[in-house]
């Protein structure tokens, strides 16, 4: 029984994503570290985007899981050129700051610029607003879980999945993108 339940829950998480997969990817206002603003998907269209949201601490913490493998597969540079397969990605990881947790935005940015490695920094987006427009669109379903989304060149999102990093999660977002 205990297995039934278990599959069954990664059968609707499945079944979840599944259902944001086709859908243009709704506009989201963000910031970078230095104040630049970056709307989303508008500023990203043309290549393909990878997008990884958290709206609470945890979820945050699972995010960064997938920092170092993600740039070392799409974005990392050696000698001017990329590594691996070349890669024209957009990739941004964002924060979402909502509700009370608005006003901590500043805050976040400056820990940020102090802790995270300058390398970084350019794919780290900040939105500040509200959550239940997202929450319905994008179908997020708890609250302690980072969401990713692989948008085409015109926004529509492709691959969609949750949850810490796994190479095998990475490979799936490998093969969205490649497609």
């Amino acid at each position: 029984m205990r297995l039934f339940l278990i599959i069954l829950c990664l059968w609707l998480a499945e079944l979840s994503h599944a259902q944001v997969t086709g859908k243009v990817f709704p506009d989201m206002p963000t910031e970078t570290v230095d104040d630049k603003k970056v709307s989303l998907p508008g500023d990203t269209k043309g290549k393909y985007t990878l997008l990884g949201l958290a709206y609470s601490k945890k979820a945050e913490d699972e995010l960064n899981t997938w920092f170092n493998p993600v740039f070392n597969k799409f974005i990392k540079k050696a000698g001017g050129l990329m590594e691996g397969m070349g890669y024209d990605v957009n990739v941004y990881f964002v924060p979402m700051f909502t509700g009370v947790n608005a006003a901590a935005t500043g805050t976040a940015k400056r820990k940020a610029l102090k802790n995270t490695d300058p390398q970084l920094l350019p794919y780290i987006l900040f939105y500040k607003g509200e959550l239940k427009s997202y929450k319905e669109a994008l179908d997020f379903e708890k609250r302690d879980t980072p969401y990713f989304f692989v948008l085409d060149e015109n926004g529509v999102i492709r691959f969609a999945t949750s949850g810490a990093f796994s190479e095998d999660k990475l490979d799936q977002v490998e093969e969205a993108i490649d497609q």
